[in-house]
């Protein structure tokens, strides 16, 4: 065993505060989440969101919104510093982000999907991407509204993954590719 490793210090690693964030240059990226039903699953794109320094978070539908206990407990306080607002119908949301020059992406299988790792966002564009109900995806009205539709590759069983997984493995594939 090699100990040439030591783990960071919490107050090592230069974290911004809530206050820094929010006056941080962001990443020009805005998560919808379309009717997503669960609380540990919006609190984990919270705190990924954080970790990426997007825009702002977007909830619609059925998605709860903070304060909520379920929310924080993943969260880890991102609900606090990531800005966040809410629609009650997401295709007014994505009218909204389309007036702003977002390009709207579905995070969706579907005909005609690109495979993420084919897709190269463009430094210099606004996109808003579209994560899902855990069941039912991202809803067909959205999907329609869409300007496209990226899909992660899979390779087991299961057709899909997790919500929070999703959202992580998309938004490192746009910030490694816009940074």
């Amino acid at each position: 065993m090699s100990d040439r490793f030591r783990k960071l210090l919490n107050e090592e690693l230069g974290r911004k505060s809530a206050e820094e964030y929010r006056t941080a240059k962001k990443f020009p990226v805005t998560v919808v989440l379309d009717n997503v039903r669960s609380l540990n699953n919006i609190g984990s794109v919270f705190r990924t969101a954080d970790g990426f320094l997007v825009e702002e978070v977007i909830l619609c539908g059925i998605t709860a919104t903070p304060p909520h206990r379920d929310i924080r407990k993943t969260a880890l306080g991102a609900t606090e510093s990531v800005p966040w607002q809410y629609f009650e119908h997401t295709r007014d949301a994505i009218l909204d982000l389309r007036e702003k020059d977002h390009i709207i992406i579905s995070v969706e299988q579907a005909e005609g999907s690109i495979s993420l790792d084919r897709f190269r966002p463009e430094k210099d564009r606004h996109y808003a991407l579209v994560f899902g109900h855990e069941i039912k995806g991202v809803s067909q009205e959205i999907v329609n509204m869409s300007d496209l539709c990226i899909e992660i590759p899979q390779f087991g069983t299961k057709h899909s993954f997790n919500i929070s997984v999703s959202a992580g493995i998309v938004l490192w594939h746009f910030f490694t590719m816009m940074k």
